[in-house]
């Protein structure tokens, strides 16, 4: 191969390797262009922060960060909590509810009640210094639920059988490989009915109502929109006029922009390593997060630790 011909082939290299870098640097750009979008811009502008809070409600220790800057960020005049949620663990319901009541502290705050604040969602909800919801929304199912699987028959259909030695007969109950005794049952249900009373308490005090008067709501029912307002569960029906209308009658102007408080999950280097996940999966056809479909085979209730507050429709 003559001189000239090898120069053209390194030169040709050249170019090739300049086009593969400039390539992997303008995804880059694009990938951090992308996420800067999602990033609030909360700090250059007044605003009114929003929240969105869907699924099943857990311990969020992002999400409470995310609260603890809306309080400290004076920028932000007012906070709007949308939720769609049945629901989850009494816990994550509690520590979100005392989150968004620190909010509430420094700045009005909104709970948008959207499809579904059911349970957990509903407790989150009486945060708000007001409660607006749709017509056709879903509400209340006010009360605390504790599940344990039950395994023993199958387990004898298949000749297994389960030998422990206890501390005392109540360490480790309820166990799924044996029915509960009633000594274990008396237990767990005076554990439930403190958590229930303390929700209970709860919406009496947030919603300014007659203890009696809950107690006959909290039978686990759930409300359209248009009944909770009858029953003063929440305090109006609409939706985005209806939160502006209120922000101005505390002051907010009704000129300032919503800033959306996403989930940081989704921005940064996380955010590349989903874009690059949903890549992955797109073109290369792999199957890279299994916990959404084993969600769907299980139900996500499954997923749950603790005491709950949570609605569904029956699964059977």
């Amino acid at each position: 191969m003559d001189h000239s011909a090898i120069a053209d082939r390194r030169q040709l290299r050249r170019k090739l390797t300049f086009w593969r870098i400039a390539a992997i640097g303008i995804a880059l750009l694009a990938v951090f262009a992308a996420a800067a979008w999602r990033w609030p811009d909360s700090g250059a502008r007044d605003h009114i922060a929003r929240v969105s809070i869907t699924g099943i409600i857990q311990d969020d220790a992002e999400l409470l960060e995310r609260l603890d800057r809306i309080a400290r960020n004076d920028r932000a005049k007012a906070l709007v909590v949308t939720i769609s949620s049945p629901g989850g663990t009494t816990y994550g319901g509690e520590v979100i509810f005392k989150a968004l009541r620190k909010v509430a502290e420094k700045k009005p705050v909104v709970s948008d009640v959207r499809t579904l604040a059911a349970s957990a969602g509903y407790m989150i909800a009486t945060a708000g210094d007001t409660i607006i919801a749709g017509e056709s929304s879903i509400t209340g199912s006010i009360g605390v639920l504790f599940q344990y699987p039950q395994m023993k028959e199958l387990m004898d259909k298949i000749g297994v059988s389960l030998e422990e030695i206890k501390s005392a007969p109540l360490k480790a109950e309820p166990s799924p490989f044996h029915p509960a005794s009633e000594e274990a049952k008396t237990m767990i249900r005076a554990m439930v009915m403190d958590s229930y009373d303390w929700f209970v308490d709860l919406v009496v005090e947030r919603r300014n109502l007659p203890r009696a008067e809950v107690l006959r709501l909290a039978d686990g029912s759930i409300f359209t929109g248009r009944q909770a307002l009858a029953a003063k569960l929440v305090d109006q029906l609409g939706g985005p006029e209806e939160i502006r209308a209120y922000l101005e009658e505390r002051k907010v102007s009704a000129d300032l922009p919503f800033v959306d408080y996403r989930s940081t999950n989704r921005s940064g280097f996380s955010f590349m390593g989903a874009s690059l996940r949903d890549f992955a999966r797109s073109i290369l056809g792999l199957p890279l997060d299994f916990q959404p479909t084993i969600e769907k085979l299980t139900g996500e209730k499954l997923f749950l630790d603790g005491l709950v507050s949570v609605w569904q429709v029956d699964r059977d």
